[in-house]
């Protein structure tokens, strides 16, 4: 007969061990067991009267906080227990995400892709608008588009080539890959990156590069600029100067997140602003002596301008301008002179983020996000509360504007000027990878009033630029192209 002291202590074994599967368990089976019973396998409802999840409104962001305290405190007058009982937070902000994927799942089924009428034109909420193919073949993987002042259309793919596109209309001839331009690491997600016209490049002819580059068998983003050349009919990239290098120490073995963008500041064009990923080091994103999940502001020559708000301090990189961040690879100013960035999180939490210079952005100290094998990672929000004021906690960290769940992989980002689209102007277009989407977002007052996509399913987005007409071009991966809106007059 089996004594008390050992079944005791067989069941003290059994509750440890299902203490421990509940704590490792992914999102599906949180909700699995915890809802599924009530609110259906897709979020539907129907069990125990549970309506459906599925509405647009639920969608919204502001329904995050309302999910995240229904989840964990319960809602007594509709039967539904306190999770937070037996969940911590990380795993309820799980079932939140998870909760978020369901409702996009069931909104891209419902609202579908923007479509072209008879006429091939599409419709927006304040223009009509055509998409032109501009280049359709002899791009390997492009990552980066910018314009010169006559109207040729600088293209960088990500194994290493630059090449100059004739008109940047459709009917124009693409070259062949400048010669000389640096060697890149291209491996996993690095390789040459974004390619960046100086706005005086009439009077100094800088064109700038971000790219992977290698020592040994490491990595890490680095910044150059140079000048391209005519050479009997070949360009050429000559006069290449180093802007900006990180610490050979600090270079990493990892392929992913090197950010990069480049732009120049529009109030001061000797000024300009970059981007690094935190190279899968989530913690150096949060260390201002390592160069990992930051945004830098330098001079157009690298040197150090004043008001950087590191650049005293011992150890750290004096051109960190902000910090504790993931992966950024979308930068843009608007029309007011505010820098803005996107940045991927992991599945879910992508942000649109405000940049301001000293700030924290959170990563890996909070996330909207959860780790891609669906297991809970963070909460979002800080230890201590927001105030209704200030978007920025009173640890430090700023919450993002817009966060994005699930994940679009957000990628490129540019603000709508010039004379094509004039009921754009000022409006921020933000692009994503896995959702191959472009969204038009409207800002007032550090607040989303409008959202709008404006094309999905083209193919994955890697960057949008709103070119000196004003309009917009987008650079898709599989296919690799480039594709650009024109209003329909």
């Amino acid at each position: 007969m089996m004594s008390r002291w050992l079944f005791a202590g067989m069941m003290g074994i059994a509750w440890t061990t299902a203490v421990a599967t509940a704590q490792n368990a992914g999102v599906e089976q949180l909700y699995a067991n915890n809802c599924l019973k009530c609110h259906g396998n897709a979020g539907q409802g129907g069990g125990a009267g549970t309506r459906s999840m599925l509405t647009d409104e639920q969608f919204a962001q502001d329904y995050d906080k309302r999910f995240f305290d229904a989840v964990k405190n319960g809602l007594p007058d509709s039967g539904m227990e306190a999770f937070g009982e037996t969940l911590n937070d990380s795993q309820v902000w799980g079932l939140v995400g998870y909760i978020r994927e369901l409702q996009y799942k069931a909104y891209r089924q419902r609202a579908g892709s923007p479509k072209a009428d008879a006429n091939g034109v599409f419709a927006s909420q304040h223009h009509p608008f055509r998409i032109e193919r501009v280049i359709e073949r002899g791009l390997d993987v492009p990552w980066s588009i910018d314009f010169l002042p006559d109207g040729r259309m600088l293209v960088a793919d990500r194994p290493g080539a630059v090449r100059v596109h004739s008109t940047g209309k459709t009917g124009g001839e693409l070259s062949k890959p400048v010669k000389g331009t640096p060697s890149v690491r291209n491996r996993g997600q690095g390789g040459l990156m974004d390619v960046a016209v100086h706005p005086n490049y009439a009077q100094n002819g800088w064109i700038y590069l971000s790219y992977s580059h290698a020592i040994n068998n490491n990595g890490m983003t680095r910044i150059v600029r140079g000048k391209i050349a005519d050479e009997n009919g070949s360009l050429k990239w000559t006069d290449e100067q180093v802007i900006f290098e990180a610490k050979p120490e600090h270079y990493q073995p990892t392929d992913l997140h090197f950010g990069c963008r480049i732009v120049f500041d529009p109030k001061d064009p000797t000024i300009l602003f970059f981007a690094v990923g935190e190279r899968g080091r989530g913690d150096m994103a949060q260390d201002v002596t390592r160069p990992n999940g930051k945004i830098f502001r330098i001079k157009d020559d690298g040197t150090i301008p004043p008001g950087n708000p590191f650049a005293d301090q011992p150890g750290a990189y004096a051109a960190v301008w902000s910090y504790g961040h993931r992966n950024p690879q979308g930068m843009a100013f608007d029309l007011e002179g505010n820098l803005w960035d996107t940045e991927h999180g992991p599945r879910g939490g992508d942000e649109l983020n405000l940049i301001t210079p000293g700030r924290n952005y959170g990563w890996p100290i909070v996330s909207f996000g959860f780790n891609y094998n669906g297991r809970p990672l963070v909460s979002p929000w800080p230890k201590h509360p927001l105030t209704a004021s200030d978007p920025v906690a009173s640890d430090g960290i700023v919450m993002p504007t817009l966060r994005w769940m699930p994940s679009i992989a957000a990628c490129g980002l540019d603000v709508a000027r010039g004379d094509a689209f004039p009921d754009w102007k000022g409006d921020l277009f933000a692009g994503g990878l896995a959702a191959e989407t472009v969204q038009r977002l409207r800002i007032k007052d550090n607040q989303v009033t409008e959202q709008e996509e404006i094309i999905h399913g083209m193919g994955r987005v890697r960057d949008v630029v709103c070119a000196p007409d004003g309009s917009v071009y987008v650079v898709l991966n599989d296919p690799d192209a480039v594709i650009r809106l024109s209003p329909d007059r």
